[in-house]
């Protein structure tokens, strides 16, 4: 996993939940990577799954909701990053159809050996879009903390709902539906 996921995420544990909880993380966290990350670097992902864990038990929130509230963080980093992705595009629905052609392209660009989600979308209507995630990961949290920032971004009013397709939530189906 990329490291700019490492560092965003405890970016986002700072603001949320203070200097403290990211120190505490990472002293009662076993990292191979000792906690230190770089936003280029490459470290495992089972890194994230422990420090989300250990986040959850400390907040008594589950894993896949504080995964949905980085998912909502990192859209925001996101804008940042890739700008000129999201000036080109104008709605929810075209950057969601638009991420496994253009916007991983990009990344794969930046991070040749980014280990990405694969994703398929079926636009139903002009109204509702099927968004399908899989992953090896099981960050279906994410993947819908960043639809929902999406939606909010573009400032569309929509519904989201989240079934998954498998008891690891490694292929999770979304549909939103613009109101």
């Amino acid at each position: 996993m990329k490291g700019i996921m490492f560092t965003e995420f405890l970016e986002m544990v700072e603001q949320r939940f203070g200097y403290n909880m990211v120190d505490t993380l990472l002293k009662i966290t076993n990292l191979p990577s000792g906690g230190i990350y770089t936003a280029v670097g490459t470290y495992d992902y089972t890194e994230m799954e422990d420090l989300m864990s250990n986040l959850s038990l400390k907040t008594n929130i589950p894993s896949q909701e504080l995964f949905r509230s980085f998912g909502n963080y990192l859209f925001k980093s996101f804008i940042i990053i890739y700008h000129y992705i999201y000036e080109t595009t104008t709605d929810t629905f075209s950057l969601l159809t638009s991420i496994d052609s253009h916007i991983h392209t990009e990344v794969k660009k930046l991070y040749p050996d980014a280990e990405l989600p694969q994703f398929e979308v079926s636009k139903i209507n002009d109204n509702t879009l099927v968004f399908y995630y899989h992953s090896s990961l099981k960050m279906a949290g994410l993947a819908y903390g960043l639809i929902e920032a999406c939606v909010q971004y573009f400032g569309e009013n929509a519904s989201i709902t989240q079934e998954s397709l498998n008891d690891d939530s490694s292929s999770v189906k979304f549909v939103i539906a613009k109101q």
